[in-house]
Protein backbone atom coordinates (compact mmCIF):
# COMPACT_ATOMS: atom_id res chain seq x y z
CA UNK A 1 0.00 0.00 0.00
CA UNK A 2 1.49 3.54 -0.63
CA UNK A 3 2.70 5.57 2.16
CA UNK A 4 0.39 8.52 1.10
CA UNK A 5 -2.52 6.38 1.07
CA UNK A 6 -1.77 5.26 4.83
CA UNK A 7 -1.14 8.42 6.19
CA UNK A 8 -3.94 9.87 4.69
CA UNK A 9 -6.09 7.07 5.96
CA UNK A 10 -4.62 6.91 9.34
CA UNK A 11 -5.09 10.81 9.62
CA UNK A 12 -8.96 10.27 8.77
CA UNK A 13 -9.49 8.04 11.76
CA UNK A 14 -7.84 10.47 14.10
CA UNK A 15 -10.40 12.87 12.65
CA UNK A 16 -13.31 10.18 12.76
CA UNK A 17 -12.25 8.07 16.05
CA UNK A 18 -11.17 4.73 15.86
CA UNK A 19 -14.89 3.27 16.16
CA UNK A 20 -15.80 0.98 13.48
CA UNK A 21 -17.44 4.00 11.09
CA UNK A 22 -13.77 5.26 11.09
CA UNK A 23 -12.38 2.17 10.35
CA UNK A 24 -14.67 1.37 7.73
CA UNK A 25 -14.21 4.95 6.00
CA UNK A 26 -10.44 4.38 6.12
CA UNK A 27 -10.64 1.49 4.76
CA UNK A 28 -13.16 1.92 1.71
CA UNK A 29 -10.76 5.44 0.86
CA UNK A 30 -7.59 3.30 1.01
CA UNK A 31 -9.67 1.02 -1.60
CA UNK A 32 -11.00 4.29 -3.99
CA UNK A 33 -7.37 5.79 -3.75
CA UNK A 34 -5.76 2.59 -5.62
CA UNK A 35 -8.68 2.38 -8.00
CA UNK A 36 -8.62 6.08 -9.01
CA UNK A 37 -4.75 5.57 -9.20
CA UNK A 38 -5.36 2.72 -12.01
CA UNK A 39 -7.86 5.07 -13.56
CA UNK A 40 -6.67 8.33 -13.85
CA UNK A 41 -2.37 7.39 -13.97
CA UNK A 42 0.03 8.20 -11.96
CA UNK A 43 0.57 11.92 -12.65
CA UNK A 44 -2.71 12.94 -12.09
CA UNK A 45 -3.11 10.62 -8.92
CA UNK A 46 -0.02 12.30 -7.71
CA UNK A 47 -0.92 15.61 -8.35
CA UNK A 48 -4.54 16.43 -7.88
CA UNK A 49 -5.70 12.43 -5.30
CA UNK A 50 -3.02 12.40 -3.10
CA UNK A 51 -3.30 15.63 -1.65
CA UNK A 52 -6.86 15.00 -0.79
CA UNK A 53 -7.83 14.14 3.57
CA UNK A 54 -10.58 12.19 4.74
CA UNK A 55 -12.17 14.18 7.25
CA UNK A 56 -15.48 12.21 8.34
CA UNK A 57 -18.45 9.69 7.14
CA UNK A 58 -21.83 10.32 8.83
CA UNK A 59 -25.62 9.87 7.72
CA UNK A 60 -24.79 9.21 3.75
CA UNK A 61 -22.17 12.30 3.63
CA UNK A 62 -18.39 11.65 3.17
CA UNK A 63 -16.41 15.24 3.94
CA UNK A 64 -12.85 15.60 2.18
CA UNK A 65 -10.69 18.27 2.63
CA UNK A 66 -7.78 19.60 -0.22
CA UNK A 67 -5.37 22.57 0.35
CA UNK A 68 -5.90 24.83 -2.20
CA UNK A 69 -8.88 26.31 -3.78
CA UNK A 70 -7.38 25.82 -7.10
CA UNK A 71 -7.36 22.32 -6.62
CA UNK A 72 -10.57 22.02 -5.10
CA UNK A 73 -12.34 23.65 -8.26
CA UNK A 74 -10.19 20.89 -10.76
CA UNK A 75 -11.37 17.75 -8.27
CA UNK A 76 -14.90 18.47 -8.49
CA UNK A 77 -14.78 19.47 -12.34
CA UNK A 78 -12.78 16.28 -13.19
CA UNK A 79 -12.90 13.70 -10.42
CA UNK A 80 -15.94 14.39 -7.84
CA UNK A 81 -18.45 12.36 -9.90
CA UNK A 82 -16.49 9.23 -9.98
CA UNK A 83 -15.35 9.41 -6.18
CA UNK A 84 -18.82 9.70 -5.42
CA UNK A 85 -19.38 6.62 -7.80
CA UNK A 86 -17.28 4.70 -5.56
CA UNK A 87 -17.61 5.80 -2.00
CA UNK A 88 -21.62 4.05 -3.69
CA UNK A 89 -19.63 1.43 -4.30
CA UNK A 90 -17.58 0.87 -1.48
CA UNK A 91 -19.96 1.98 1.53
CA UNK A 92 -23.97 1.46 0.82
CA UNK A 93 -25.91 4.79 1.85
CA UNK A 94 -23.63 7.22 0.59
CA UNK A 95 -25.26 9.96 -1.11
CA UNK A 96 -23.19 13.05 -1.37
CA UNK A 97 -19.76 14.02 -1.01
CA UNK A 98 -18.29 17.46 0.97
CA UNK A 99 -15.23 18.90 -0.65
CA UNK A 100 -13.53 21.69 1.60
CA UNK A 101 -10.85 23.54 1.33
CA UNK A 102 -8.35 23.34 4.18
CA UNK A 103 -4.74 24.84 4.03
CA UNK A 104 -2.35 21.62 5.66
CA UNK A 105 -0.86 23.80 8.37
CA UNK A 106 -4.82 24.28 9.45
CA UNK A 107 -4.98 20.26 8.59
CA UNK A 108 -1.98 19.72 11.38
CA UNK A 109 -3.46 21.85 13.87
CA UNK A 110 -6.89 19.89 13.75
CA UNK A 111 -4.32 16.78 13.91
CA UNK A 112 -3.12 17.73 16.89
CA UNK A 113 -5.54 19.63 18.76
CA UNK A 114 -9.27 18.99 17.01
CA UNK A 115 -10.95 21.95 17.16
CA UNK A 116 -14.62 23.37 14.86
CA UNK A 117 -14.49 23.21 11.60
CA UNK A 118 -13.88 26.46 10.00
CA UNK A 119 -14.04 25.79 6.24
CA UNK A 120 -17.22 26.03 3.88
CA UNK A 121 -18.37 22.92 2.69
CA UNK A 122 -18.61 22.37 -0.78
CA UNK A 123 -21.59 19.60 -1.50
CA UNK A 124 -21.07 17.47 -4.37
CA UNK A 125 -24.29 15.73 -5.51
CA UNK A 126 -24.80 13.97 -8.39
CA UNK A 127 -25.62 15.14 -11.38
CA UNK A 128 -24.21 18.97 -10.44
CA UNK A 129 -22.10 20.25 -8.04
CA UNK A 130 -23.75 23.00 -5.62
CA UNK A 131 -21.47 24.99 -3.45
CA UNK A 132 -22.18 27.63 -0.41
CA UNK A 133 -23.66 31.04 -1.38
CA UNK A 134 -20.42 32.44 0.22
CA UNK A 135 -17.78 30.22 -1.52
CA UNK A 136 -18.74 30.71 -5.12
CA UNK A 137 -16.82 28.39 -7.92
CA UNK A 138 -13.73 29.82 -9.40
CA UNK A 139 -13.49 28.30 -12.80
CA UNK A 140 -10.05 28.01 -14.18
CA UNK A 141 -10.89 26.70 -17.45
CA UNK A 142 -13.65 27.37 -19.61
CA UNK A 143 -16.66 25.51 -20.59
CA UNK A 144 -16.83 23.78 -24.17
CA UNK A 145 -19.90 24.02 -26.47
CA UNK A 146 -21.36 20.98 -27.44
CA UNK A 147 -21.58 21.59 -30.51
CA UNK A 148 -18.57 21.86 -31.53
CA UNK A 149 -17.20 18.59 -32.20
CA UNK A 150 -15.45 17.14 -35.49
CA UNK A 151 -18.56 15.50 -36.67
CA UNK A 152 -20.11 18.93 -36.24
CA UNK A 153 -17.23 20.69 -38.38
CA UNK A 154 -17.78 20.78 -42.28
CA UNK A 155 -14.70 20.16 -44.21
CA UNK A 156 -13.35 21.51 -47.33
CA UNK A 157 -10.47 23.12 -49.53
CA UNK A 158 -9.79 26.34 -46.29
CA UNK A 159 -9.61 24.26 -43.92
CA UNK A 160 -8.60 20.95 -44.63
CA UNK A 161 -5.11 21.39 -43.17
CA UNK A 162 -5.85 22.46 -39.59
CA UNK A 163 -8.51 19.80 -39.62
CA UNK A 164 -5.84 16.96 -40.29
CA UNK A 165 -3.91 18.33 -37.85
CA UNK A 166 -6.33 19.05 -35.45
CA UNK A 167 -7.84 14.90 -35.81
CA UNK A 168 -3.87 14.10 -35.60
CA UNK A 169 -3.30 15.86 -32.13
CA UNK A 170 -6.81 14.44 -30.92
CA UNK A 171 -6.62 11.05 -32.03
CA UNK A 172 -2.64 10.61 -30.81
CA UNK A 173 -1.65 8.89 -27.92
CA UNK A 174 1.81 10.99 -27.39
CA UNK A 175 2.63 14.53 -28.61
CA UNK A 176 2.41 15.12 -32.15
CA UNK A 177 2.99 18.88 -32.71
CA UNK A 178 4.01 21.33 -30.23
CA UNK A 179 2.44 23.61 -30.55
CA UNK A 180 -0.22 22.94 -32.94
CA UNK A 181 -1.21 27.08 -33.96
CA UNK A 182 -4.29 27.59 -35.48
CA UNK A 183 -4.98 30.80 -36.88
CA UNK A 184 -7.63 32.89 -39.01
CA UNK A 185 -9.80 35.71 -39.18
CA UNK A 186 -12.65 35.83 -37.04
CA UNK A 187 -15.55 32.96 -37.47
CA UNK A 188 -13.76 30.74 -39.72
CA UNK A 189 -13.61 27.78 -37.12
CA UNK A 190 -10.32 27.86 -35.30
CA UNK A 191 -12.47 27.69 -31.97
CA UNK A 192 -14.49 24.91 -33.24
CA UNK A 193 -11.42 22.97 -33.72
CA UNK A 194 -10.21 23.56 -30.41
CA UNK A 195 -13.21 22.54 -28.84
CA UNK A 196 -13.23 19.10 -31.14
CA UNK A 197 -9.67 18.41 -30.34
CA UNK A 198 -10.71 18.53 -26.68
CA UNK A 199 -14.35 16.62 -26.69
CA UNK A 200 -12.21 13.94 -28.52
CA UNK A 201 -9.82 13.46 -26.00
CA UNK A 202 -11.77 13.52 -22.86
CA UNK A 203 -14.15 11.33 -24.73
CA UNK A 204 -10.94 8.58 -25.74
CA UNK A 205 -8.90 9.13 -22.77
CA UNK A 206 -10.63 10.22 -19.69
CA UNK A 207 -7.84 9.83 -17.40
CA UNK A 208 -6.04 12.83 -19.40
CA UNK A 209 -6.43 16.26 -18.00
CA UNK A 210 -7.39 18.56 -20.82
CA UNK A 211 -7.16 22.56 -19.88
CA UNK A 212 -9.41 24.69 -22.53
CA UNK A 213 -9.26 28.37 -21.62
CA UNK A 214 -8.88 31.97 -23.32
CA UNK A 215 -5.72 34.15 -23.25
CA UNK A 216 -7.55 36.76 -21.54
CA UNK A 217 -8.68 34.08 -18.59
CA UNK A 218 -5.56 32.84 -18.40
CA UNK A 219 -3.90 37.22 -17.76
CA UNK A 220 -6.62 37.24 -15.31
CA UNK A 221 -5.83 33.90 -13.24
CA UNK A 222 -2.20 35.16 -13.36
CA UNK A 223 -2.81 38.45 -12.26
CA UNK A 224 -5.27 37.01 -9.49
CA UNK A 225 -2.66 34.75 -8.40
CA UNK A 226 -0.10 37.52 -8.02
CA UNK A 227 -2.75 39.64 -6.18
CA UNK A 228 -3.49 36.73 -3.08
CA UNK A 229 0.39 36.00 -3.16
CA UNK A 230 -0.30 32.84 -4.66
CA UNK A 231 1.68 31.59 -7.97
CA UNK A 232 2.98 28.66 -6.61
CA UNK A 233 -1.04 26.71 -7.18
CA UNK A 234 -1.09 28.45 -10.92
CA UNK A 235 2.19 27.18 -11.74
CA UNK A 236 0.78 23.64 -9.85
CA UNK A 237 -2.52 23.69 -12.05
CA UNK A 238 -1.37 24.98 -15.32
CA UNK A 239 1.61 22.46 -15.28
CA UNK A 240 0.08 19.42 -14.61
CA UNK A 241 -2.14 19.60 -17.82
CA UNK A 242 -1.79 16.69 -20.26
CA UNK A 243 -3.21 18.90 -22.76
CA UNK A 244 -3.01 23.16 -22.61
CA UNK A 245 -5.34 24.75 -24.63
CA UNK A 246 -5.12 28.42 -25.05
CA UNK A 247 -7.69 30.66 -27.77
CA UNK A 248 -6.74 33.28 -29.07
CA UNK A 249 -3.31 34.16 -27.71
CA UNK A 250 -2.97 37.81 -29.39
CA UNK A 251 -4.44 39.33 -26.62
CA UNK A 252 -0.80 38.32 -24.44
CA UNK A 253 0.39 41.28 -26.86
CA UNK A 254 2.09 44.19 -25.03
CA UNK A 255 1.43 42.20 -21.53
CA UNK A 256 5.10 41.40 -20.72
CA UNK A 257 4.66 39.56 -17.16
CA UNK A 258 2.23 37.48 -18.09
CA UNK A 259 4.04 36.83 -21.78
CA UNK A 260 7.21 35.85 -19.24
CA UNK A 261 4.74 33.48 -17.46
CA UNK A 262 3.09 31.73 -20.47
CA UNK A 263 6.55 31.69 -21.55
CA UNK A 264 7.46 29.53 -19.11
CA UNK A 265 4.53 27.89 -18.94
CA UNK A 266 5.01 26.72 -22.48
CA UNK A 267 8.25 25.55 -21.62
CA UNK A 268 7.93 23.28 -18.48
CA UNK A 269 4.97 21.46 -20.78
CA UNK A 270 7.07 20.70 -23.60
CA UNK A 271 9.74 19.59 -21.76
CA UNK A 272 7.37 16.97 -19.48
CA UNK A 273 6.26 16.27 -23.67
CA UNK A 274 2.73 17.28 -22.52
CA UNK A 275 0.85 18.53 -25.75
CA UNK A 276 0.17 22.43 -26.52
CA UNK A 277 -2.50 23.69 -28.95
CA UNK A 278 -3.13 27.54 -29.59
CA UNK A 279 -5.19 30.17 -31.66
CA UNK A 280 -4.88 33.57 -32.67
CA UNK A 281 -5.76 35.69 -35.44
CA UNK A 282 -2.50 35.79 -37.18
CA UNK A 283 0.17 33.49 -37.61
CA UNK A 284 2.91 33.68 -34.74
CA UNK A 285 5.34 35.91 -36.75
CA UNK A 286 2.53 38.90 -37.15
CA UNK A 287 1.05 38.75 -33.27
CA UNK A 288 1.89 42.33 -32.58
CA UNK A 289 3.70 43.26 -29.00
CA UNK A 290 4.70 39.63 -28.79
CA UNK A 291 8.86 38.95 -27.35
CA UNK A 292 10.66 37.23 -30.14
CA UNK A 293 11.67 34.29 -27.61
CA UNK A 294 8.40 33.81 -27.59
CA UNK A 295 7.54 34.12 -31.14
CA UNK A 296 10.17 31.50 -31.83
CA UNK A 297 8.40 29.03 -29.42
CA UNK A 298 4.93 29.72 -31.26
CA UNK A 299 7.07 29.03 -34.72
CA UNK A 300 8.92 25.52 -33.20
CA UNK A 301 5.40 23.32 -33.71
CA UNK A 302 2.73 23.22 -36.48
CA UNK A 303 1.29 26.56 -37.79
CA UNK A 304 -1.37 25.71 -39.27
CA UNK A 305 -4.33 28.85 -40.89
CA UNK A 306 -7.63 28.73 -41.85
CA UNK A 307 -8.59 30.29 -45.39
CA UNK A 308 -11.39 32.41 -46.21
CA UNK A 309 -15.05 30.28 -47.14
CA UNK A 310 -15.40 29.13 -51.11
CA UNK A 311 -19.06 29.01 -51.92
CA UNK A 312 -18.49 25.76 -51.90
CA UNK A 313 -17.68 25.41 -47.83
CA UNK A 314 -20.61 28.06 -47.59
CA UNK A 315 -23.20 26.30 -48.96
CA UNK A 316 -21.94 22.62 -47.21
CA UNK A 317 -21.89 24.36 -43.99
CA UNK A 318 -25.56 25.58 -44.22
CA UNK A 319 -26.90 22.46 -45.71
CA UNK A 320 -25.28 20.27 -42.91
CA UNK A 321 -26.87 23.19 -40.20
CA UNK A 322 -30.40 23.02 -42.30
CA UNK A 323 -30.52 19.24 -42.34
CA UNK A 324 -30.85 19.38 -38.34
CA UNK A 325 -33.43 22.16 -38.20
CA UNK A 326 -37.18 21.03 -38.11
CA UNK A 327 -38.68 23.51 -41.06
CA UNK A 328 -37.21 22.43 -44.53
CA UNK A 329 -35.00 25.48 -46.40
CA UNK A 330 -35.28 25.14 -50.11
CA UNK A 331 -31.64 24.67 -51.99
CA UNK A 332 -32.08 28.01 -53.55
CA UNK A 333 -32.04 29.80 -50.51
CA UNK A 334 -28.86 28.17 -48.73
CA UNK A 335 -27.51 29.04 -52.11
CA UNK A 336 -28.61 32.71 -52.17
CA UNK A 337 -27.21 32.85 -48.70
CA UNK A 338 -24.10 31.28 -49.44
CA UNK A 339 -23.54 33.90 -52.12
CA UNK A 340 -24.15 37.05 -50.32
CA UNK A 341 -22.87 36.30 -46.78
CA UNK A 342 -18.73 36.17 -47.39
CA UNK A 343 -17.41 37.20 -43.87
CA UNK A 344 -17.48 34.05 -41.75
CA UNK A 345 -19.30 30.73 -40.64
CA UNK A 346 -20.90 32.29 -37.41
CA UNK A 347 -22.48 35.06 -39.26
CA UNK A 348 -23.61 32.80 -42.20
CA UNK A 349 -25.38 30.80 -39.52
CA UNK A 350 -27.03 33.21 -37.50
CA UNK A 351 -28.46 34.11 -41.07
CA UNK A 352 -29.88 31.05 -40.90
CA UNK A 353 -31.04 30.98 -37.51
CA UNK A 354 -32.75 34.42 -37.96
CA UNK A 355 -34.68 33.35 -41.10
CA UNK A 356 -35.56 29.53 -39.43
CA UNK A 357 -36.71 31.85 -36.27
CA UNK A 358 -38.97 33.51 -38.42
CA UNK A 359 -40.68 31.25 -40.19
CA UNK A 360 -41.18 28.97 -37.20
CA UNK A 361 -42.55 32.91 -35.43
CA UNK A 362 -45.12 33.74 -37.86
CA UNK A 363 -45.89 30.15 -39.32
CA UNK A 364 -44.71 31.01 -43.09
CA UNK A 365 -43.07 28.62 -45.27
CA UNK A 366 -39.08 29.69 -45.73
CA UNK A 367 -38.41 31.47 -49.57
CA UNK A 368 -36.14 33.41 -51.56
CA UNK A 369 -38.55 36.54 -50.45
CA UNK A 370 -39.41 35.93 -47.08
CA UNK A 371 -35.16 35.60 -46.52
CA UNK A 372 -34.52 38.84 -48.26
CA UNK A 373 -36.99 40.62 -46.09
CA UNK A 374 -35.89 39.14 -42.77
CA UNK A 375 -31.98 39.51 -43.88
CA UNK A 376 -32.21 43.23 -45.45
CA UNK A 377 -29.98 44.70 -43.30
CA UNK A 378 -27.09 41.87 -43.00
CA UNK A 379 -27.62 41.87 -46.46
CA UNK A 380 -27.23 45.39 -46.82
CA UNK A 381 -24.29 45.11 -44.62
CA UNK A 382 -22.84 42.35 -46.84
CA UNK A 383 -22.77 44.16 -49.92
CA UNK A 384 -20.47 46.88 -49.17
CA UNK A 385 -17.29 45.81 -46.73
CA UNK A 386 -15.58 48.12 -45.57
CA UNK A 387 -12.35 47.55 -43.80
CA UNK A 388 -10.98 50.21 -40.73
CA UNK A 389 -8.28 50.55 -42.79
CA UNK A 390 -10.44 52.24 -45.42
CA UNK A 391 -12.19 54.07 -42.55
CA UNK A 392 -8.52 55.45 -41.58
CA UNK A 393 -7.62 56.48 -44.75
CA UNK A 394 -10.94 58.30 -46.23
CA UNK A 395 -11.00 60.31 -42.73
CA UNK A 396 -7.34 61.16 -42.25
CA UNK A 397 -7.76 62.65 -46.08
CA UNK A 398 -10.50 64.65 -44.80
CA UNK A 399 -9.43 66.30 -42.15
CA UNK A 400 -6.19 66.29 -44.15
CA UNK A 401 -3.86 64.76 -41.47
CA UNK A 402 -1.51 61.97 -41.82
CA UNK A 403 -2.77 58.04 -42.00
CA UNK A 404 -0.15 57.57 -39.12
CA UNK A 405 -1.56 59.39 -36.86
CA UNK A 406 -4.28 57.53 -36.04
CA UNK A 407 -1.95 54.96 -34.26
CA UNK A 408 0.00 57.69 -33.09
CA UNK A 409 -0.28 58.56 -29.20
CA UNK A 410 -0.88 62.28 -29.92
CA UNK A 411 -3.65 63.54 -27.85
CA UNK A 412 -4.06 67.00 -29.93
CA UNK A 413 -7.44 67.95 -30.99
CA UNK A 414 -6.54 68.07 -34.22
CA UNK A 415 -5.69 64.82 -34.28
CA UNK A 416 -7.75 63.55 -31.67
CA UNK A 417 -11.08 64.36 -33.18
CA UNK A 418 -10.87 62.84 -36.65
CA UNK A 419 -9.24 59.76 -34.56
CA UNK A 420 -12.64 59.43 -32.71
CA UNK A 421 -14.58 59.63 -36.13
CA UNK A 422 -12.91 57.08 -37.47
CA UNK A 423 -13.41 55.06 -34.85
CA UNK A 424 -17.36 55.95 -34.58
CA UNK A 425 -17.15 54.64 -38.39
CA UNK A 426 -15.30 51.74 -37.64
CA UNK A 427 -17.73 51.00 -35.03
CA UNK A 428 -20.87 51.30 -37.19
CA UNK A 429 -19.89 50.28 -40.42
CA UNK A 430 -17.83 46.82 -39.46
CA UNK A 431 -18.37 43.83 -37.68
CA UNK A 432 -14.91 44.48 -35.81
CA UNK A 433 -15.31 44.45 -32.04
CA UNK A 434 -14.52 47.13 -29.56
CA UNK A 435 -11.36 45.58 -28.28
CA UNK A 436 -10.43 44.45 -32.08
CA UNK A 437 -10.83 48.43 -33.00
CA UNK A 438 -8.74 49.64 -29.93
CA UNK A 439 -5.89 47.40 -31.50
CA UNK A 440 -6.52 48.68 -35.10
CA UNK A 441 -5.96 52.17 -33.21
CA UNK A 442 -2.74 51.82 -32.03
CA UNK A 443 -3.64 49.45 -29.28
CA UNK A 444 -6.05 51.38 -27.66
CA UNK A 445 -8.16 50.08 -25.03
CA UNK A 446 -11.64 48.96 -25.63
CA UNK A 447 -12.92 51.92 -23.28
CA UNK A 448 -11.42 54.10 -25.54
CA UNK A 449 -12.96 53.18 -28.11
CA UNK A 450 -16.49 53.87 -26.39
CA UNK A 451 -15.42 57.29 -25.46
CA UNK A 452 -15.01 58.02 -28.99
CA UNK A 453 -17.97 56.92 -29.95
CA UNK A 454 -20.04 58.71 -27.78
CA UNK A 455 -18.55 62.06 -28.13
CA UNK A 456 -18.95 61.59 -31.88
CA UNK A 457 -22.62 60.97 -31.10
CA UNK A 458 -23.00 64.39 -28.58
CA UNK A 459 -21.19 66.53 -31.13
CA UNK A 460 -23.32 65.42 -34.25
CA UNK A 461 -26.46 66.39 -31.86
CA UNK A 462 -24.97 69.81 -30.95
CA UNK A 463 -22.86 70.82 -34.38
CA UNK A 464 -24.78 70.91 -37.28
CA UNK A 465 -21.96 71.40 -39.40
CA UNK A 466 -19.69 68.40 -37.42
CA UNK A 467 -22.72 66.03 -38.29
CA UNK A 468 -22.43 66.76 -42.14
CA UNK A 469 -19.28 65.81 -42.10
CA UNK A 470 -19.35 62.49 -40.08
CA UNK A 471 -22.57 61.53 -42.64
CA UNK A 472 -20.69 62.85 -45.88
CA UNK A 473 -17.84 60.45 -44.60
CA UNK A 474 -20.22 57.41 -44.28
CA UNK A 475 -22.09 57.85 -47.27
CA UNK A 476 -18.65 58.27 -48.80
CA UNK A 477 -17.18 54.91 -47.47
CA UNK A 478 -20.65 53.11 -47.80
CA UNK A 479 -21.11 54.08 -51.89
Amino acid sequence: MNEGVVATAAEGRKRMGSGTNGDQAASAWREICARMREDVGEAAYQSWLKPMTLRELAEGQVRMSVPTRFMRDWVVAHYAERLLALWSEEVSGVRSIDIVVQPERFVRAQVAAPAAETAAPVAVVPPRVVRSADEPREEFGAPLDVRFTFENFVVGKPNEFAYAAARRVAEATAVTFNPLFLYSGVGLGKTHLMHAIAWHIRRRSPERTVVYLSAEKFMYLFIRALREHNTVDFKEMFRNADVLMVDDVQFLGAKNTTQEEFFHTFNALVDQGRQIVLSADKSPSDLEGMEERLISRLNCGLVADIHPTTFELRLGILESKAERLETPVPKKVLEFLAHKITSNVRELEGALNRVHAHARLVGRDITLETTQEVLHDLLRANDRRVTIEEIQKRVAEHFNIKTLEMTSPRRARSVARPRQVAMYLAKQLTSRSLPEIGRKFGGRDHTTVMHAVRKVEELRERDSGFAEDVDLLRRMLEG
